[in-house]
């Protein structure tokens, strides 16, 4: 099937049919979302990372259906006005959830990068000379402090 295909066949769809799907993929992104985020905020972080496939798939179907719901809107509304208003109420959901996951993944980003910082220092200060200076104490050149610890800030 054709993507124009797959799109007529979308657009198609009964208003109730048509919102049912999208508002079933909507509820089921806003739940893997909220798993992720439960997870991130425990600090597992692989347990949150096996999740983005489903999250992705789950994205797209959804994405597909509000855009056919955009296309379908003056229709929708009129058939199914009551829909449209459940669907608009959940991608409020969808919202604010997205938003309580971005501060957790945040959160988690920026107690990673401290905490690989602090790693760096501890590294840094171990692996200096232990030699005197002209005052006559151990001289402490911060520029080497991080040597062999690198951070990924694209997190």
């Amino acid at each position: 099937m054709t993507a124009a295909a797959r799109l007529a066949a979308l657009d198609s769809l009964p208003a109730d049919e048509l919102c049912r799907l999208a508002e079933s993929a909507l509820s089921a992104l806003v739940d893997v979302m909220n798993q992720e985020t439960t997870l991130l905020r425990a600090g597992h972080m692989r347990q949150a990372n096996a999740l983005t496939p489903e999250k992705t798939r789950l994205a797209q179907d959804y994405v597909g259906f509000a855009r056919s719901v955009q296309r379908q809107s003056l229709r929708l509304s009129t058939e199914a006005p009551a829909a449209v208003e459940r669907l608009r109420l959940g991608h409020e959901s969808l919202a604010t959830q997205m938003a309580e996951n971005l501060r957790v993944l945040a959160t988690a980003r920026m107690v990673t990068e401290d905490l690989l910082t602090d790693v760096a220092k501890i590294v840094g200060q171990q692996n200096k000379a232990k030699t005197y200076g002209r005052g006559g104490a151990i001289t402490a050149d911060a520029t080497t402090s991080a040597r062999g610890i690198a951070i990924n800030r694209a997190l």
